[in-house]
């Protein structure tokens, strides 16, 4: 019955991009797929009518499912044969939809539901890599989004990451480059992160403000600040909207207006206001080596008071395959090369990026390991001071949101702000 669902849904949602011909923009990578599919599509809708992934939509029945404008029915077999039978109504100008890999095969089969006009390839980490030999086929995978894209298209790339930058080659249409590099299309110049001086974190404040310039020949530079986002990967995420707005002809006004309307879903790098005056920064959504890099870098950042701490509470990563271990210990050397105050590990897997952490200079003292996360939030509750900064990463199975919501000013918020809540995650 799967099987044949799956076919069928397919099918209709092939039919209806065959009758209307909307704009497709696909995009994909191992990390900032989903905010940079969001920001496409808030810029995207000061000018088009956009419907864009719901929640994570992006496999073999979530992309027919959000093409459809459809919920899933779950497991039952009476919902799935109403959204078979339902005539697709409101059918919007442009798709903007994300596509996941976990298992070779699964770009083309998302690449031939929906043939992308537009392209995105974020960036390329060892996540999702255990059904892959390498790194490199995993990347050669995800290109092939960049070979489906129609000649007409275009394929936007990041700049900033090589293994990206590699797959140059693949594109059946025009590329555009972004990012910090100087080399990209779309250069990201005068970075930075103001953050609160005073260390003293509320519900309802600006927590910091970010701001950047994007420069491209032929176009005026754009300014571009964002409140309570966060680092050179929350910037990175807007890049690519920057460009695919002016492909599908958006003017520097228009891209501005739907610029502050962008938002990050729960868990991706999201400030919230902390107990005793501390400051939680909530990336509990997943993890794969180049976002804890990037989560790490975000932290960095933050200065605290004399008295406060820069906390880092990591959970393992899954689904590295081969790389496991080397992962977590490069990660772990990471932590103390950027200067984390306190290390917070959970899961078994964790362990050695503990071990390569203690080995870089961080004090054994400050290291601090867990069986699971609720035992770490337990352990932060009692130990957090005001002003500390407490980053919240790991995988989706180590469960790190647990640790947010023992550290939150606003529990009774947790259904809003985390990921994950509600009877079938609890």
């Amino acid at each position: 019955m799967k099987d044949f669902i799956k076919k069928q849904i397919k099918k209709k949602a092939q039919k209806l991009i065959a009758e209307h011909k909307p704009i497709i923009v696909a995009v994909t990578g191992s990390v900032g797929k989903t905010s940079a599919r969001n920001a496409i599509a808030t810029v995207l809708a000061e000018k088009y009518t956009v419907r864009s992934t719901y929640k994570n939509y992006n496999n073999e029945f979530g992309v027919p499912l959000t093409i459809l404008g459809a919920p899933s029915p779950g497991k039952s077999v009476l919902g799935w044969l109403r959204i078979l039978l339902m005539k697709p109504i409101n059918v919007p100008e442009v798709f903007v939809l994300e596509y996941a890999v976990d298992h070779p095969g699964d770009m083309s089969y998302l690449t031939d539901v929906a043939k992308p006009s537009v392209s995105v390839l974020t960036r390329i980490s060892p996540v999702h890599a255990e059904y892959f030999r390498s790194v490199e086929q995993l990347a050669e995978e995800k290109a092939e989004i960049l070979s489906a894209t129609d000649s007409e298209g275009l394929c936007v790339m990041n700049a900033d990451d090589s293994l990206v930058m590699g797959l140059t080659e693949h594109a059946s249409a025009p590329v555009v480059t972004y990012g910090f590099q100087t080399n990209a299309d779309l250069q990201a110049t005068a970075y930075t992160l103001d953050t609160r001086e005073d260390f003293s974190f509320e519900p309802g404040e600006v927590f910091s403000t970010l701001s950047v310039t994007t420069e491209a020949e032929s176009h005026d530079p754009l300014v571009i600040q964002l409140e309570n986002v966060l680092g050179r990967s929350g910037a990175s995420s807007v890049l690519p909207a920057v460009v695919v707005a002016r492909h599908l002809g958006l003017s520097n006004e228009q891209i501005l207006a739907g610029i502050p309307d962008i938002t990050f879903e729960p868990g991706r790098m999201n400030p919230l206001a902390g107990i005793k005056g501390s400051l939680i920064i909530d990336s509990s959504y997943n993890a794969a080596p180049a976002s804890m890099k990037a989560a790490l870098d975000v932290l960095a950042e933050f200065s605290p008071a004399e008295s406060s701490r820069r906390i880092a509470a990591l959970g393992y990563m899954a689904e590295l395959g081969q790389y496991t271990e080397d992962e977590h210990r490069m990660i772990g050397m990471y932590a103390a090369e950027v200067g984390v105050d306190v290390l917070v590990t959970v899961g078994e897997m964790a362990q050695d990026l503990r071990r390569a952490a203690i080995e870089a200079g961080i004090p054994e003292t400050e290291t601090h390991h867990f069986t699971n996360s609720v035992e770490a939030g337990r352990w932060l509750d009692r130990e957090i001071n005001k002003g500390d900064v407490v980053l919240v990463k790991g995988s989706q199975s180590a469960r790190m949101e647990r640790v947010v919501k023992d550290l939150m000013a606003e529990p009774l918020r947790a259904d809003d702000l985390l990921v994950r809540q509600g009877e079938g995650w609890e």
